[in-house]
């Protein structure tokens, strides 16, 4: 039997919470309630020391019951433009929710593409990287407004693993209306058992996801499933636990039930594998030796330990590092594009906005975003 994790020993937890917890549809409003509960647990995780990061869902919904929406189906212009008021409402129900706790919110709104385009993906990774430097509680949604296809339920469920592995978080909590992952249907069978950890999710695993989806979450188990594998996979450990009570963090911190999902890597380590490994380099920077002694020492690198720039990349391409002897040192994702690379090569950083005409990236590849040769 896997050993069962214990929430206080994670540094950062990305938090999913879906609209159904989030939104009375009969009565037409957010459930603050519950709502100030779970801030309360955020605020007294946030109060150790660890990160919190939320994806949230509920702007449709959120945004339907204020315009007072008929229940039913609505058409792809409907639900952007209620996503439209219900983000409005949605955003200042967390600011408000966590001020009282003195946490500031900070909201971010992405969509898949800012996960998957390397591009878009570090211009997000930083932004939320700043925030929670500034002690503040990204609340992340999905751009539902300006979605161009069918808004799928479920989806919101691996936005947040992806959103998990971006930040390289080490645990997802998916709060969900199940404990957690049932060995059958416990709607219909008595003894069906709650499976309290998967050590890796197999075929069995995914069996029994595809016949205990819930009836009240049309996304179900599996989706929640394809959540463990992005997260697992990328080092980050995942739960799954009821969103409904009052304190949903609390308990699963006091060992209620739910389900863990555990990884054998752990989130730094497998992003810099695929940095190294599954990345095709578009060009080379060649840096000084006082520069390779300061990657090797754990620092970013920096424009002024850049010697010459090879390659037609672009911000967010992988390039590889090499010393003076041509030696590869390491790869990376570069934050400048070619051009600008070439004009603030060797340059100290407080030249870059003299350099570029803009306010560019304090380094040319951050260590975050490095993999160094034999790690």
């Amino acid at each position: 039997m896997s050993k069962t994790p214990v929430l206080k020993d994670f540094r950062r937890i990305v938090v999913k919470v879906g609209s159904a917890l989030l939104v009375d549809h009969a009565a037409g409003g957010l459930k603050r309630d519950w709502l100030d509960g779970l801030c309360a647990d955020i605020a007294d995780i946030h109060g150790r020391g660890r990160d919190v990061l939320v994806v949230s869902s509920g702007a449709i919904a959120l945004g339907r019951a204020v315009l007072g929406l008929p229940r039913g189906a609505l058409k792809l212009e409907e639900a952007q433009a209620a996503a439209a008021v219900g983000q409005i409402a949605l955003a200042r129900a967390w600011s408000e929710a966590l001020g009282a706790h003195g946490i500031t919110a900070g909201q971010v709104l992405v969509t898949l593409g800012d996960t998957e385009e390397r591009r878009r993906y570090l211009n997000a990774r930083s932004t939320v990287a700043k925030l929670l430097e500034w002690k503040s509680v990204p609340v992340i949604n999905e751009n539902d407004t300006v979605a161009t296809t069918e808004i799928r339920y479920g989806d919101n469920d691996r936005l947040a693993a992806r959103v998990a592995t971006m930040v390289s978080a080490d645990l997802l909590v998916l709060l969900s209306d199940i404990d957690g992952l049932y060995d059958k249907p416990p709607a219909h069978n008595p003894d069906a058992r709650l499976v309290p950890v998967v050590p890796r999710i197999s075929a069995e695993i995914e069996a029994m996801a595809g016949a205990s989806g819930s009836e009240l979450s049309r996304g179900g188990m599996v989706t929640k499933i394809e959540a463990g594998k992005i997260a697992t996979t990328a080092g980050t450990h995942m739960v799954i636990a009821s969103g409904h009570v009052q304190r949903p963090l609390k308990r699963i911190a006091d060992g209620g039930p739910c389900t863990w999902f555990l990884t054998p890597a752990n989130p730094v380590t497998s992003r810099k594998k695929w940095i190294a490994g599954s990345l095709e380099p578009r060009g080379a920077l060649h840096i000084d030796a006082g520069a390779v002694r300061a990657l090797r020492s754990g620092a970013s690198l920096l424009p002024a330990g850049v010697t010459k720039v090879e390659g037609a990349f672009e911000r967010g391409d992988a390039v590889i590092v090499r010393g003076p002897d041509g030696a590869e040192v390491g790869r990376g994702l570069i934050a400048y594009d070619a051009l600008d690379a070439e004009k603030v090569k060797g340059r100290s950083s407080a030249d870059v906005r003299d350099l570029l005409g803009y306010e560019g990236r304090t380094e040319m590849v951050h260590r975050d975003d490095l993999a160094l040769a034999g790690e």
